[in-house]
Parts: C-alpha cells; sequence; structure tokens
C-alpha cells in the first residue's frame, strides 16, 4: 500500500497549499471539486499530494460522489497529523516555517526523527528530510515497531 493523498483543512487554503508545495519540493494549484480549496503536490508529480479544504468543510456521502459542505470551522486541535517528505535539508524546512510564522523544531520520534511543525492552523506536520526519511524507512516498519513495543 502507498498512501497517495490526504486532505487537511486550513483557515487560509492557498497559503497552506503553497507552503505545503514549498516543503514538497513541487506546486501549489487550486482545487476546483471542493470550492475554495487548493492542493499541494510533491516534486515527483507522481500523485503524491495534499488537499487543502476550507476550515469547516465536510465530506458528505452524495448520490453519486463525495459532497463538499461547507460548515463552522473547528476550534481546537485535532489528532489529523501529516508525515510528508522533502528533498529539502532540515534547517531549510525549519526556516521556511519560520517564515510562514509557524513553530517548527527537530523532534526524536523512537524509530525516526523529524521537523515538527505546527502551522498557524493547529495542524501538525512531520517533515523528514533525505537523511531523516532513510532513517524513517529503515526504523518505521511493523517488524521494528513489534520488537520496539510489542503487540
Amino acid at each position: 500500500m502507498t498512501l497517495l493523498h490526504a486532505s487537511i483543512a486550513a483557515r487560509a487554503p492557498a497559503a497552506m497549499a503553497r507552503t505545503l508545495a514549498m516543503l514538497l519540493g513541487g506546486s501549489a494549484h487550486p482545487f476546483p471539486p471542493c470550492p475554495g480549496a487548493w492542493i499541494a503536490f510533491a516534486d515527483a508529480d507522481d500523485g503524491t499530494a495534499v488537499e487543502v479544504y476550507p476550515a469547516g468543510t465536510r465530506l458528505k456521502q452524495g448520490k453519486d460522489t463525495v459532497v463538499f459542505e461547507p460548515g463552522p470551522p473547528r476550534r481546537s486541535t485535532s489528532a489529523t497529523h501529516l508525515a510528508i517528505a522533502s528533498p529539502l535539508d532540515a534547517d531549510v524546512i525549519i526556516a521556511m516555517a519560520q517564515a510562514a510564522t509557524w513553530t517548527a523544531r527537530i523532534c526524536d520520534r523512537g524509530p525516526f526523527t523529524c521537523v515538527e511543525i505546527w502551522t498557524g492552523e493547529g495542524v501538525m506536520i512531520e517533515v523528514l528530510d533525505p537523511e531523516m526519511l532513510a532513517h524513517y524507512r529503515t526504523g518505521m516498519t511493523a517488524a521494528r515497531w513489534r520488537a520496539m513495543f510489542g503487540d
């Protein structure tokens, strides 16, 4: 299995998507299926993407396909977060996050290390530079997890 895309909500979808696209080394574009939404594509241009919906958007099952329904924005943080690989070095990632007025710090998660970013939207994003990604690929496996934590 490969995760192809994920979605998050933001009060400023275009700004969020543009910054995510920079972190991914890719590009950001409007996302017409959902009014006001944007999408950030990774540099590989292989379909890896993050859709950014306006805060409060709800997905509903429509008659033939998904329906995007506006709603009130959430007022607190959530358990939803992303872990993304970036072609950029950690110091550049941190500088980009700070330029966006986001909090960024390097954190050890046990099986991997990442740049933990907290956006102004209350969304946490784990960004891995190439070296961190190499460690992630060896450390974040089911076998390693069982060895560290059991079943």
